[in-house]
């Protein structure tokens, strides 16, 4: 940390509406591991002030998958990709219902839907709408979509139909983004958040770690986000997909103090904000995660787009062990 940095003021400056400095951001990725314990207890009164001691439990359905025209380097649906997944233009809506009635039924807090592809055609966001409305009108549970770009009149079908939080990662730091995706640009991404808040979307916003990014991108990113401000902050941490671009990324400083580090830093960046724990958590953190309760405030369970994840009753378990509870939005 800064040489003379008091952890514990660091975070009364936070409550009270004071930001960080870029170098105390960095500060805080480089700590030594041996003065993490002392961060992550001055970061969790921040978490608590404003998340109470509740764990928010989500579930994500694949709604259409692979033959993604986009070559995002992470991802196993891109054009690039030669993984071994499932590909479907459109899930069956069985599928969709058996998941929203599961989050109903386990009072999950909310229901994500992801659809692969960077551009749709106005009868498909048509016949994907008619889904949602009938989701909505079985279920109930909040609906969030992780659906590309669209335009301003798709986006209004949505939203009558029933979508209020609409998913849209920047991934990494603006510096770092070519080296990850070149089909469409940081700039395409960021004006698509920000058209989608213009019409009224609650906006969900998080990025990858460990692609290979310095610790200054990785600051770079969530100090980005923090401009967009939006309502969830998702943070993945990589598993290397076999027959994408990164199978071959070295994770080995991928390790549960750092992504402890990342999170903690997240918290006080974005600290009235849901701070989500997703894909990777298993693998990075298991053993730590009361840890990471006391700094993430929400999880995905039952798995993510093309890869699996912890059960809902485990995840369920694994909150009420840490100590925590789970809550419905």
């Amino acid at each position: 940390m800064i040489p003379g940095t008091d952890f514990w003021k660091l975070a009364h400056r936070v409550v009270a509406g004071g930001g960080l400095s870029r170098e105390e951001a960095l500060a805080i990725l480089d700590l030594p591991d041996e003065e993490l314990p002392g961060l992550i207890a001055a970061v969790y009164p921040v978490r608590k002030k404003y998340k109470g001691n509740t764990v928010g439990i989500q579930i994500l359905t694949n709604a259409r998958s692979g033959n993604c025209s986009q070559n995002c380097a992470y991802c196993a649906q891109s054009r690039d990709s030669k993984a071994d997944i499932a590909k479907y233009r459109m899930v069956d809506y069985g599928k969709l219902l058996g998941d929203g009635l599961l989050a109903q039924e386990k009072k999950l807090s909310r229901h994500c839907i992801g659809l692969s592809g960077i551009r749709f055609s106005d009868a498909e966001i048509g016949e994907f709408a008619e889904y949602v409305r009938a989701l909505k009108n079985q279920t109930g549970t909040p609906v969030c979509c992780s659906i590309g770009f669209l335009s301003p009149a798709q986006a209004e079908v949505l939203k009558k139909a029933g979508v209020n939080r609409i998913n849209h990662n920047l991934n990494t730091s603006r510096n770092y983004y070519p080296r990850i995706c070149n089909s469409h640009s940081y700039d395409e991404r960021i004006a698509n958040i920000k058209m989608l808040q213009g019409l009224g979307f609650e906006i969900c916003c998080g990025g990858i770690i460990g692609m290979g990014e310095s610790r200054a991108d990785a600051a770079d990113m969530l100090f980005e986000i923090r401009e967009i401000n939006p309502r969830s902050v998702p943070i993945n941490f990589l598993i290397p997909i076999a027959g994408t671009g990164l199978e071959n990324m070295d994770t080995s400083a991928l390790n549960a103090d750092y992504c402890l580090k990342v999170l903690c830093l997240a918290r006080l960046l974005l600290p009235e904000k849901d701070i989500r724990a997703t894909a990777g958590r298993e693998l990075y953190l298991k053993g730590r995660e009361k840890e990471m309760f006391m700094l993430a405030d929400s999880i995905f369970a039952s798995g993510y787009l093309t890869a699996g994840g912890q059960g809902i009753e485990e995840a369920i378990k694994l909150v009420e062990d840490a100590g925590f509870e789970y809550c419905v939005e």
